[in-house]
């Protein structure tokens, strides 16, 4: 499996990484996807912090980070709602010259549901949001990947994406929450977004709710999916959603035997 592990990062909570994975992660040359939420944020230090990423700079294994989403509105029309998801996602990004992450993955966290005749205000309220991370990103060289959630359609986020710095922001797509959530195709958000992707998640699901189940065991279609990235000029990175060991282990044996990443080189 060490062939696909050098080709995906793994999702695994902060804490969860320091308290039982970190030596099993290094030793067998897993690449963390590090999530942080409010809970870990609060509970840890800086010290904490410290000896996670210098163990994990000391090995040469790269990492990716996902910011905290629960509650949080960065493109939140009321400006105290915005200005506090705003700081707490800036925790996130004080931790990136510790560990120096390839990529943040952010939820831009549109919901057609809950921004109903506020389309125009939320996207003016976002791109100040996001052009703020970009600078904290390229002061410390890192990137931003904005995923998909309860997003819809395609186009909910491309004029988000069209007025930032493709050199700092891409997109991030979730073939689970496409599939669990979107009224249009994978082929769709490829179609309208596959020019800004630079990070994707790898989960399962039978096309009703977040199961994130191991990839191959749902209903998404991987194989077309794949077909789509390997025509792309560059290799997104990618992160695979498992939560839970077993989940983790059944979805390398899966992408093995579907032969998804023969030949893929490492994500740029």
């Amino acid at each position: 499996m060490q062939g696909i592990r050098d080709k995906i990062h793994i999702h695994v909570p902060f804490s969860l990484l320091k308290e039982r994975y970190l030596d099993l992660m290094i030793g067998e040359g897993m690449q963390p996807e590090i999530s942080f939420s409010h809970v870990i944020l609060d509970a840890f230090g800086k010290d904490d912090f410290g000896r996670v990423a210098g163990r994990l700079r000391d090995a040469g294994v790269p990492v990716t980070f996902h910011a905290p989403f629960i509650d949080l509105r960065p493109g939140a029309v009321d400006p105290e709602i915005r200005r506090v998801s705003i700081r707490r996602i800036e925790q996130v990004f004080e931790l990136v010259p510790l560990f120096r992450p390839r990529v943040v993955v952010c939820h831009p966290a549109f919901d057609p549901r809950y921004y109903i005749s506020q389309e125009g205000a939320w996207l003016e309220a976002s791109i100040l949001t996001w052009r703020h991370f970009e600078t904290l990103a390229r002061t410390s060289g890192t990137k931003i990947a904005l995923e998909n959630v309860y997003e819809t359609h395609p186009v909910q986020l491309e004029p988000l994406l069209a007025a930032l710095d493709p050199s700092v922001s891409c997109f991030c797509f979730d073939t689970g929450h496409c599939n669990a959530f979107s009224e249009s195709s994978m082929a769709e958000w490829m179609d309208g977004l596959e020019g800004f992707l630079g990070h994707v998640h790898l989960h399962d699901n039978l096309g009703q709710t977040d199961q994130h189940l191991p990839v191959g065991e749902g209903n998404f279609p991987f194989p077309a999916f794949f077909a789509r990235l390997r025509a792309l000029r560059t290799r997104p990175l990618m992160t695979v959603e498992a939560h839970s060991e077993q989940n983790l282990r059944r979805t390398l044996e899966n992408i093995r035997a579907m032969k998804l990443l023969d030949g893929w080189g490492a994500g740029a």
